[in-house]
């Protein structure tokens, strides 16, 4: 199994499962989603180094987001 790790953006630090790698992620994020693109190449790709790590940066939300709708 492959992990994500995302830049930026809302998610910045987390990281999530990841299916299949594609170029873009689409995650849900309080009551919109949010879209974070691939950069650069897997990382621990050996069978000793660990689960395999892709790089994804935020790129946009596809509504306004409100931390603090109160």
């Amino acid at each position: 199994m492959a992990l994500a790790r995302l830049h930026g953006g809302p998610l910045d630090g987390q990281i999530i499962p990841l299916g299949d790698a594609d170029d873009k992620l689409i995650v849900p994020y309080s009551e919109t989603q949010v879209v974070y693109h691939r950069r650069g190449e897997p990382q621990n790709t050996g069978t000793q180094d660990g689960p395999t790590e892709v790089d994804y940066w935020f790129d946009e939300s596809l509504e306004d987001i409100n931390p603090s709708d109160d």
